[in-house]
């Protein structure tokens, strides 16, 4: 089985220490460069073959969440799991919608992350429990009819009538990505399907 390749991007060069030997060990996993920041991270994702980056959010210069965006503007094919210590809305929101296919807090336990490394590398989404409470409490208390940037996306593309597939190769993400922005739309807007969520969009002048 060819190792899953992954670049481990943190400020703290002993976290990246941490991390590094942690999945050394492993034959099912290859790290293939560390960086201390955004910047380096979008660099060496150029040069290095990865699979799953591993992506800090709040580092000098470059953040995690403008490294993401960056990635995705290049067409670069890596999953990214994002690995912070922070789980507020202002974090996790910004991650989700920039294109991160999980989000892990630093104090997940040895095998949990390694799980979610597999996911992440299969295309699927991972969240911590507080942060999916986080998402969660937001779906259920947002303003009704509020979307996000994102959320729009993925709309005006269901509108064009792009399915789950064609959305996620449009948007470079994942399907299961695609699916829960979905949910949250239907959610918000208080439907059940595509086709009422697009109906009520464009009665709301939420669509052009």
């Amino acid at each position: 089985m060819t190792p899953i390749r992954l670049l481990i991007v943190d400020d703290h060069p002993i976290l990246r220490d941490g991390l590094r030997g942690l999945f050394s060990g492993d034959d099912e996993f290859d790290v293939v460069g560390e960086a201390g920041d955004g910047g380096e991270a979008v660099r060496l994702a150029q040069r290095c073959d990865v699979d799953v980056i591993l992506m800090d959010l709040r580092m000098p210069g470059m953040g995690g969440v403008e490294a993401i965006t960056r990635l995705r503007e290049l067409g670069h094919p890596a999953r990214v799991l994002i690995l912070t210590t922070y789980d507020t809305d202002r974090d996790v929101l910004p991650a989700i919608d920039a294109g991160a296919t999980g989000y892990l807090l630093k104090d997940a336990p040895r095998d949990e992350l390694l799980r979610a490394v597999r996911a992440a590398h299969a295309g699927k989404s991972v969240l911590a429990p507080s942060v999916a409470s986080t998402l969660i409490g937001l779906v259920g208390g947002g303003a009704p009819g509020t979307l996000s940037p994102r959320e729009l996306e993925v709309l005006r593309l269901v509108a064009e009538g792009a399915t789950n597939q064609v959305a996620a190769r449009r948007l470079l993400v994942s399907e299961t990505t695609i699916k829960t922005h979905l949910l949250h739309i239907y959610t918000k807007l208080g439907v059940r399907d595509r086709a009422a969520a697009v109906a009520t969009a464009y009665q709301r002048g939420l669509l052009p």
